[in-house]
């Protein structure tokens, strides 16, 4: 009998500590006996259980799991031996084996320096317009130091006696929400002195949760630059939609159950047509629907456009409906150009696809053939297997997608697999 994949037990793991301290901390704060911080329960102690730690350290994370079992085993057998006397004494001598056969791995390993915001979440729904406006105090405030492109080479990053890390790779975004929030708003510091400044006095947390954003897009941007993947998930950001058939709606009432399809249009990049597997969002250049509509029209009503009749619903009876849902945000479009790792002018055509829990997972580059060329990315399993192999000959599209709901993301505060 072979033991499951490492990355479902330890999500588990991972799932099960952070409710823990969640709820620990909603406890403590209901009780009163810890106050808030920046509009949310302050976590009162100076440590935390590190699961960032643990998913880089299988080992370790092996090791924190059968002493959790253990104390747990311990703890049951003491209490057994309270209602059971007969037999207390084999209970308590069961339950000191336990322990004594438990490993106790150092408590510098798994436990990580805390501050009163550690878990908080972001207020901000990761939409299109804090993304963009992270962009704008990320270019006032941070861009000197990390750099235009976040791999921390900005113009005053010699001048630092530690040069910021990069953002693309992992380290950055494996850190907790509110503790990257807590860093910027009051820097940080090491033994031969100040690392970051920090922003209290000159930014306002709705500024400060907003750059946060950017630089998880930035974070994409330069993974894509540097080794063609992102570094970390990333969700789909959430925009409002415009839809010719109906009122106008957040791409966030799709999650959860449907898959989304983007598709980046413009005059010559027709909109794809509508396809049951999921959702089609277009991201337009010129921005809001009211402008891009008449150039999905124009498109629509080319011969060459696989015979596609110019008529009042854009339909053939070969292809049927062409995708008319379109992001109602003239930010959108730089916003998904960096997603994908490109320049705003080369983004038209480019494709992606979000899972039905919201996360981007596959991106098709424009100019390339599709999902025959594209990539999934932020998987737990390194190849496909045979059938997988073939099937992704035969129909890529499909392949990808199967790939996406077989293996969904599973992402954790302060650590994830994926």
């Amino acid at each position: 009998m072979t033991s499951p994949p490492s990355h479902l037990w330890l999500n588990a793991l991972l799932q099960a500590l952070q409710f823990v301290q969640s709820a620990w901390l909603s406890t403590l704060y209901a009780l009163g006996i810890t106050d808030d911080s920046h509009g949310a329960p302050a976590w009162p102690w100076d440590v935390r259980i590190a699961g960032e730690n643990l998913v880089i350290d299988v080992a370790l994370a092996r090791q924190f799991a059968w002493m959790l079992a253990a104390i747990a085993f311990a703890l049951a057998c003491a209490l057994l031996a309270l209602c059971w006397r007969r037999a207390w004494r084999w209970l308590l001598a069961s339950a000191a084996g336990a322990l004594a056969l438990a490993p106790w791995p150092s408590p510098s390993l798994w436990l990580s320096a805390a501050v009163p915001t550690s878990f908080h979440t972001s207020p901000t729904g990761f939409t299109v317009e804090s993304i963009a406006r992270g962009s704008r105090v990320y270019a006032a405030q941070c861009v000197a130091c990390h750099g235009t492109d976040g791999r921390g080479e900005g113009p005053l990053a010699a001048t630092l006696h530690r040069w910021p890390p990069t953002m693309a790779s992992a380290l950055l975004s494996r850190r907790a929400d509110g503790e990257l929030f807590w860093h910027v708003l009051y820097g940080m510091r090491d033994a031969q002195g100040v690392t970051m400044p920090g922003f209290a006095g000159r930014l306002s947390d709705r500024e400060i949760w907003a750059a946060l954003d950017y630089m998880r897009v930035l974070s994409a941007s330069a993974g894509m630059a540097a080794g063609g993947s992102w570094p970390v998930p990333i969700a789909l950001p959430s925009v409002a939609v415009k839809c010719a058939s109906g009122p106008i709606r957040n791409v966030a009432a799709w999650r959860g159950n449907q898959r989304v399809r983007v598709v980046a249009v413009d005059a010559d990049h027709p909109p794809p047509f509508e396809d049951p597997r999921f959702l089609t969002l277009l991201v337009a250049r010129n921005g809001p629907p009211t402008r891009e509509a008449s150039v999905i029209r124009k498109v629509a009503a080319r011969p060459s456009d696989r015979g596609a009749a110019a008529n009042a619903n854009n339909v053939t009876p070969l292809f049927g409906t062409r995708a008319d849902c379109v992001a109602d945000s003239a930010e959108a479009w730089q916003v998904f150009a960096q997603i994908a790792g490109t320049s705003p002018s080369s983004l038209a055509g480019t494709e992606w696809l979000a899972d039905r829990n919201g996360w981007l997972r596959a991106l098709a580059p424009a100019g390339r053939r599709g999902w025959a060329d594209g990539g999934l990315m932020c998987t737990t399993s390194t190849a496909l297997s045979d059938p997988g192999q073939a099937a992704l000959r035969a129909d890529p599209l499909t392949a990808t997608l199967r790939q996406m709901d077989d293996d969904p993301v599973r992402f954790v505060k302060g650590g994830f697999v994926h």
